[in-house]
């Protein structure tokens, strides 16, 4: 009998995990032989330089792209040849997402977004889930913000609405793709330890895509890619140190 990924402490998991895009000379491995199984409440980071598979890696686990061949789960559900139909109702009823572009619903004000995987799921909120949007609000800040559409908020606050609808439903993972890269660094700073506070605090399971050494020293977890395989899986690191292994490995590339 399989070992399931819940008997593994994960949340998520590939197993031989490859994708390659086009044929013969035009053939691109983006990924090759991965094996990542992402923990779960922990905050995990996914590192390497442009073209090292980190957002290929990603797609796959969130079920927005199938991989070549491999095996993905999310929890102990394989994934990988489920039908858009299936793998439609699994990404909105157990994956949040945040993105570098906060990607709100301009004519939705702001507690229209928060319910808005409510919305698309065709129910409401239960009661719970009332109470736990409404420490959501409050824990980010945005109950005087309700009413307020996207362009009435600055660039952090709208983060925070993202974050907040990513996490209203409570995700069995939380995908996080670059969530900084339109912040400064002040904001930014914020933004990481919202989700850092979500992964501590309420358990949440988060797996960040970046590029950013400093980003990733606010995860408990740091895996570096590169060529489209793993090369180191660390725990909690600073800033200074990622960004020597990101130099040694881009130098030894």
């Amino acid at each position: 009998m399989d070992i399931t990924t819940t008997d593994l402490g994960l949340v998520a998991r590939v197993q031989n995990l490859s994708k390659s895009y086009g044929t013969d000379r035009t053939r691109v491995d983006a990924l090759r032989d991965v094996d990542l199984g992402i923990r779960r409440a922990e905050f995990t980071a996914i590192m390497g330089p442009s073209g090292s598979g980190k957002s290929t890696l990603m797609h796959i686990m969130a079920g927005l792209d199938s991989p070549t061949s491999g095996r993905v789960w999310l929890g102990d559900a394989e994934i990988g040849g489920m039908d858009d139909a299936n793998l439609t109702l699994l990404r909105r009823r157990r994956i949040g997402f945040v993105f570098q572009s906060f990607n709100l619903v301009p004519t939705l004000d702001v507690e229209g977004n928060l319910l808005l995987p409510f919305e698309l799921d065709g129910r409401r909120p239960t009661t719970r889930e009332r109470d736990w949007i409404d420490e959501l609000e409050q824990a980010l800040g945005l109950e005087g913000r309700l009413a307020h559409r996207p362009h009435e908020l600055s660039g952090g606050q709208q983060q925070r609405v993202a974050i907040a609808r990513a996490l209203a439903t409570r995700p069995e993972l939380v995908f996080a793709d670059e969530p900084t890269g339109n912040l400064d660094s002040r904001t930014g700073r914020e933004v990481l330890e919202l989700l850092r506070t979500a992964s501590t605090r309420y358990g949440q399971s988060i797996a960040m895509v970046t590029h950013d050494p400093i980003a990733a020293s606010y995860a408990d977890r740091v895996v570096f890619l590169a060529d489209g395989r793993i090369v180191e899986d660390r725990g909690r690191s600073d800033a200074a140190e990622i960004s020597r292994f990101m130099l040694d490995m881009e130098a030894s590339s």
